[in-house]
């Protein structure tokens, strides 16, 4: 059979062809053909005229997948297209139990009905979760070192620099289905689709992105001491932050509006925002 891996050579930091070549492992002697998935002018022509011989399989992050799902209409999702993951956080990939290195047939089931967020006017879906504070700051400072180097960027420690020095707590006004309340000396408010962002953040446990009423999950982390967030944060990558009830808090909703005394930036499955006041997610 022939494959037509579709890649986004920005991914990974401009190392989205070179990583999606990684498929090769997998495929073997298959006949590929690999296409930037950016140079695609008319998505919906493009995969209606791949035959019936073919196998369209999208390879990169889940960066990659946020560009897809928002640029691809409600009809290319009815078509089985495939899923080989080579990001660098793959939190879709950890979510749906999927080891790394397979690739996941038919991904378009999971992209249907996704949730949106609008910020400062526009309107995207989004696979993983939105993230504001100080994981938005992790992305911003991030950003900023990936543009200076190479190197891989250490996001845990310009988390715990950014809790005891840098970023301040907010005051978070957190509307779900109309009803409102205030969050004083709040650290980070994600909204999540799924359980994971970050590169393996469970911010939200029992999240479930298949749910049949298309709920979504929202998390506050708030305490007026830098010490107390920094202490219990690490805990979020095994979802064990949730036990400490005077820290984390969850709720469900298909209407969520997160708005912040002062602006900060906001990643969208990883992609950053800057200076962004407030955001509503819609189911």
């Amino acid at each position: 059979m022939e494959y037509k891996i579709l890649y986004n050579r920005k991914a990974n930091n401009g190392r989205g062809h070179e990583e999606a070549l990684k498929i090769k492992d997998v495929l073997k002697d298959e006949d590929i053909q690999l296409i930037d998935i950016t140079e695609i002018e008319d998505y919906e022509a493009y995969f209606s005229s791949v035959q019936d011989n073919v196998r369209c399989v999208l390879c990169g992050g889940d960066g990659t997948l946020n560009y897809y799902i928002n640029h691809v209409s409600e009809s290319t999702l009815e078509k089985p297209i495939d899923y080989f993951a080579c990001g660098t956080g793959n939190d879709f990939l950890r979510d749906i139990g999927v080891n790394p290195g397979e690739i996941v047939k038919d991904v378009n089931r999971f992209f249907k009905d996704l949730p949106t967020v609008t910020i400062n006017g526009k309107t995207s879906k989004f696979i993983n979760g939105i993230g504001y504070g100080i994981d938005g700051y992790c992305c911003e400072v991030g950003d900023k070192q990936k543009e200076k180097s190479d190197k891989k960027v250490n996001y845990t420690g310009i988390a715990i620099k950014g809790i005891l020095f840098h970023f301040k707590p907010v005051t978070a006004t957190v509307t779900i289905d109309g009803k409102k309340f205030i969050a004083e000396k709040t650290w980070l408010v994600p909204t999540m689709k799924g359980r994971f962002y970050g590169g393996g953040m469970m911010a939200c446990p029992e999240q479930d992105r298949l749910a049949a009423d298309k709920t979504v999950s929202v998390m506050t982390y708030k305490t007026g001491f830098a010490l107390k967030a920094l202490i219990v944060f690490p805990n979020i990558f095994k979802g064990e932050h949730v036990k400490n009830k005077k820290v984390v808090s969850i709720y469900k909703g298909n209407n969520v509006k997160v708005a912040f005394d002062r602006a900060c930036a906001l990643q969208i499955d990883g992609e950053t925002v800057l200076n962004v006041s407030e955001y509503e997610v819609t189911t």
